[in-house]
């Protein structure tokens, strides 16, 4: 018989405290950053490199679970190096006086964003300082005046031109609302004739005053013909007039600025067109009482002007924004380059916008309503974003690949992009970029995106792998306690027995279910740290011992097995029936793991077989009714060849079975029960009854070795708990793959009932070794001949299956013989 028992030190593999020499972690003073990372030379090669590299479509995905603290780390590490990095130049819009909707970028170097538009608005004040004192200036009047008394000079010239021929006609040059009017003068002087005088004249010398009066008309019409052109001259006279104060007023305000920004060309001829634009709109940034104030004394010089139809005109609201500068991104306080994490990476968060302000049920914009996005922040620099978050906003993902691509950064919205608006919106001149982007996310994340766009693997050429566990070695064990200890004083938490310390490391490799490992899965053990800490501190304790980690573990246990404490219920009350004892043919407790998101726990489940004469199909229930996934389905499939290549060599398999998972009403998935299945399929075909009372787990291949499966450690707790509750005989047990040995870090009370020979854990290889165990028989070994011993296992099915054939073989012959007439 196959000695399979596993020996209570083989359950559990406990830390070795005698490699871990000090007494709490408060003894680490050069403990590891909180940020640090264990265990992961494969992800920080990957992030040095990825870093190091400057040619495109070097960005970076970090893949790995959730909480393996990837993120900490990589904003560590980029914050560590972005400091040794140049600061990128500051990013500013500012108008374009050419192309209103096409606003102009510069590029300053750091800080001198926020100085030129410090600038700027000194500047505005400045040239209406200026221009105050300009147009207050006695000779700036007397030559306003000047220009306005030459064009009243013109006209005064003009009428008394026409005056003077109206006098020699003998007639006189009356005003009237329509115009000038003209009348017959008294002999010798310039006042008109009475109506009564002019009455009594002659019809002839009436006929003479009349020629001469449209004649004088014509003469006056030709006369104001001339006006418009001496208007068109004077104003053009007035408006180079104002260009010159304004060119004396401004051009050493603007040169200054010219000077001090020498060496940004793009600044400079900035500079070039806001001093044309003030030559030609210097009067808009006279607001309120103080244009009132300029508009009269200009109004003043020009006295009269008005008279013969000129003025100064209106002059327009203030307009000052034109002039100042919207510093997008201000690095004068940046040290080093840019490290940028988006938490919510929507278009507009990562692209920028455009804002609008509605007034009158307008939207109305400029350039100074340009706001920044996540990428011009980091530009120069580094951007961190989650993956998942970036793909589930609309149009998030491509435009980021635009960007990448084509190395510049466009400001549109989606309307614009889409023509869903017909509005004229900003177009702002694009910002070239050079960004680091670094994205995490999970690795399905990272293989789905690699598998179906073309363009991922072009633009992230570098994967930085996070591991979730690492050997547990005792220079591992060191690391993590140093990294630990770091971790404790960042928390500002109890300091931590040497024994606690152990126990958190024995608590990790349970989660990762491997004894030979050790969990770096940072927000598990993180959340372990404080809640260990917790309970420290309820019972008062000046340090975490190991019973306060326990009291961790067992307290979140508690809060999470509500499900778990119902099935088992249900199993204790018969509901879902399970046995523990006895013995039966065909049927066998197999064990499956129900996950439920962080926490999982094993149930048993019955597994029955039953056969008959068939064609050597083994039928899964669970498939026929979809409720069977493929792994499953692939695992009774499996059966089928094991029964074939060794029982059938030499005759049809002519056998039916089913196979089924008693009272499950939910899918089955994975292949972890087809050896239990193996088990009840061999049990119903040699009719030889199996134990109840040891349960199975593990799954075979067609050479009939079993194989190591998941969760082996909840598998078997979850049998334990359902035969304690029903009271523990002696007989009961575990039946599991020889290589899940590793992979043990049970619970003390499975542990302690080991100990007591209430309980017992078996690892089998094979199929045969399984059995044994199972049915108390030997399994048999086939001689030369293939033939079994006697009173063996394999002897019976190998009889049974001879039988099957040898009657099928019947049917045949007696359903081909004639039939008697």
């Amino acid at each position: 018989m196959y000695e399979s028992e596993l020996k209570p030190h083989q359950l559990y593999h406990r830390c070795d405290l005698d490699t871990l020499p000090f007494d709490t972690t408060d003894d680490f003073n050069n403990m590891s950053p909180a940020g640090q990372l264990i265990g992961q030379p494969r992800a920080e090669q990957a992030l040095e490199f990825g870093m190091g590299i400057q040619q495109e479509g070097y960005n970076i995905f970090a893949l790995g679970a959730q909480g393996t603290g990837k993120h900490t780390f990589i904003r560590d590490v980029l914050q560590r190096r972005a400091g040794h990095e140049a600061v990128p130049p500051d990013v500013c819009y500012v108008n374009n006086f050419d192309q209103r909707h096409v606003p102009r970028l510069l590029l300053l170097d750091p800080g001198q964003g926020k100085a030129l538009a410090d600038d700027m608005k000194k500047l505005v004040e400045d040239v209406r300082n200026a221009m105050q004192s300009a147009v207050e200036n006695e000779a700036y009047q007397n030559r306003a005046q000047a220009i306005a008394e030459e064009f009243k000079e013109k006209q005064m010239r003009a009428f008394e031109e026409l005056r003077r021929k109206a006098r020699e006609k003998n007639l006189v040059a009356l005003p009237t609302p329509s115009g000038l009017a003209f009348a017959p003068a008294k002999e010798g002087t310039e006042e008109g004739l009475s109506q009564e005088e002019y009455e009594q004249l002659s019809d002839q010398e009436k006929k003479r005053i009349q020629e001469s009066a449209e004649e004088m008309h014509k003469e006056a019409q030709r006369i104001a013909q001339n006006f418009p052109q001496w208007q068109r001259e004077t104003r053009e006279k007035q408006k180079t007039f104002n260009r010159e104060v304004t060119e004396y007023a401004i051009r050493p305000l603007i040169d200054e600025l010219k000077t001090k920004f020498a060496n940004n060309g793009k600044v400079v001829d900035y500079l070039g067109s806001v001093h044309d634009d003030l030559i030609e709109n210097v009067q808009e940034l006279f607001p309120g009482r103080q244009q009132q104030e300029v508009q009269q004394q200009i109004q003043m010089a020009l006295q009269g002007m008005d008279d013969a139809g000129i003025g100064a005109g209106g002059i327009k609201n203030p307009a000052e924004r034109r002039y100042y500068v919207n510093v997008l991104v201000d690095h004068s306080k940046t040290e080093g380059a840019p490290v940028v994490y988006e938490q919510n990476p929507t278009y507009l968060n990562l692209f920028g916008r455009v804002e609008h302000l509605s007034q009158m049920g307008v939207l109305l914009t400029d350039f100074t309503m340009i706001r920044a996005g996540a990428l011009h922040r980091a530009n120069g620099g580094y951007l961190i974003m989650d993956a998942l978050k970036l793909v589930r906003e609309p149009f998030a993902w491509d435009g980021l690949k635009r960007t990448l691509q084509s190395g510049n950064l466009k400001i549109e919205s989606i309307g614009q992009m889409y023509s869903l608006i017909s509005t004229v919106m900003l177009e702002p001149e694009a910002l070239p970029v050079k960004v680091k982007v670094v994205l995490t996310g999970i690795p399905l994340l990272y293989y789905l995106l690699r598998h179906y766009d073309p363009d991922f693997g072009d633009l992230f050429k570098v994967s930085a792998d996070f591991a979730q566990q690492m050997d547990r070695t005792d220079e591992n064990q060191h690391a993590f306690v140093r990294l630990m200890a770091g971790i404790v004083r960042h928390e500002k938490l109890l300091p931590f027995k040497r024994e606690a310390v152990g126990r958190v490391i024995e608590r990790g490799s349970r989660l990762i279910d491997d004894a030979q490992k050790m969990s770096i899965h940072m927000e598990s053990m993180t959340n372990l740290l404080r809640e260990s800490d917790y309970w420290a501190r309820q019972d008062g304790a000046a340090s975490v011992e190991a019973g306060h980690v326990q009291k961790a573990v067992d307290s979140w246990i508690f809060r999470s097995d509500r499900l778990r404490e119902r099935m088992q219920e249900q199993i204790q009350r018969d509901i879902v029936m399970i046995d523990c004892d006895g013995a039966a043919v065909g049927q066998v407790n197999g064990l499956s793991v129900v996950s439920l998101g962080d926490f999982a726990f094993g149930r048993p489940s019955r597994i029955t077989a039953r056969i008959r004469l068939g064609k050597g199909e083994v039928v899964d229930i669970e498939r026929e009714v979809d409720m069977g996934g493929p792994i499953h389905s692939k695992g009774v499939l499996i059966l089928s060849g094991f029964m074939g290549g060794r029982y059938a060599l030499d005759h049809p398999l002519s056998l039916s079975a089913s196979l089924v998972f008693e009272q499950s009403y939910g899918g089955i998935e994975g292949d972890s029960a087809s050896s239990a299945e193996l088990y009840a399929l061999l049990s119903a075909i040699a009719d030889v009854p199996l134990r109840q009372a040891v349960a199975v787990t593990g799954s075979v291949n067609q050479y009939g070795r079993v194989q190591p499966i998941g969760g082996v450690n909840e598998k078997i707790e979850g049998f334990f708990d359902i035969c304690r509750s029903r009271g523990l005989t002696g007989g009961q047990g575990v039946l599991i793959p020889a290589a899940n040995v590793q992979h043990l870090m049970l619970r003390q009370d499975v542990i302690d009932a080991v100990q007591a020979g209430t309980f017992h854990i078996h690892a089998v290889q094979t199929i045969d070794q399984g059995i044994e165990i199972l049915t108390g028989m030997a399994a048999g070994v086939a001689d030369g001949s293939g033939q079994y011993p006697e009173n063996t296992v394999n002897c019976k099915v190998q009889q049974r299956l001879k039988m099957f054939a040898e009657r099928q073989q019947q049917f045949v012959r007696e359903s081909q013989a004639p039939k008697e007439a």
